[in-house]
């Protein structure tokens, strides 16, 4: 498995997202947002290859080349909101990765936790599909959000969201989850 600096695909992939709504906000009114669409889809390549390096799975394929039909679809009509739903259709191919493995165990969340813990205790198991029902709600909400900054019409607070709240929202659900995990773990003693 290839993870964090061995593998630049997601490396770029993670960081390319995470200045995405700041280059669309700084240079929307200046480029045609088609660039900005093409920029999204090579994310999302970035993020295919380097997934591919990671998981072997057909899920996450689907998901992000869903996601990226959806964004060629909706440039073709409106290139401006186009441009502006690269976060929505991302929130969404994960969410939808999560909510399939659900269906199809172990979840995503389960297989994370195998990483550092391979004998999960059937504890843990459920543990693990409670976390990845909170992430899917998580996840949709994220979406929800953002989709809705993106048809306000105001860049600005589309940035906000999609350049920081989401990312603190993010923050604060992973070390909440830290948070309950120790609290869990003390009370069942492990």
């Amino acid at each position: 498995m290839t993870t964090g600096p061995r593998n630049p695909w997601l490396v770029l992939a993670v960081l390319g997202g995470l200045a995405y709504p700041l280059i669309v906000y700084s240079s929307f009114s200046r480029i045609p947002p088609l660039f900005l669409v093409c920029l999204g889809l090579g994310l999302i390549a970035l993020r295919l290859v380097g997934l591919r390096r990671v998981v072997r799975s057909r899920t996450w394929t689907a998901a992000l080349l869903t996601a990226a039909a959806g964004l060629i679809l909706l440039s073709m009509v409106a290139p401006g909101l186009a441009a502006r739903a690269y976060p929505v259709l991302v929130s969404l191919s994960v969410a939808g990765v999560f909510a399939v493995s659900m269906r199809h165990p172990p979840t995503v969340i389960e297989r994370f936790a195998r990483m550092t813990e391979p004998d999960l205790p059937p504890e843990g198991v459920a543990y693990t599909r409670k976390l990845t029902v909170v992430w899917i709600v998580f996840l949709v909400a994220n979406a929800g959000i953002s989709a809705a900054t993106a048809l306000c019409g105001s860049l600005a607070l589309w940035t906000l969201w999609n350049g920081l709240l989401s990312y603190l929202a993010m923050g604060s659900l992973f070390l909440g989850e830290l948070l309950v995990r120790r609290m869990v773990r003390g009370r069942a003693g492990t």
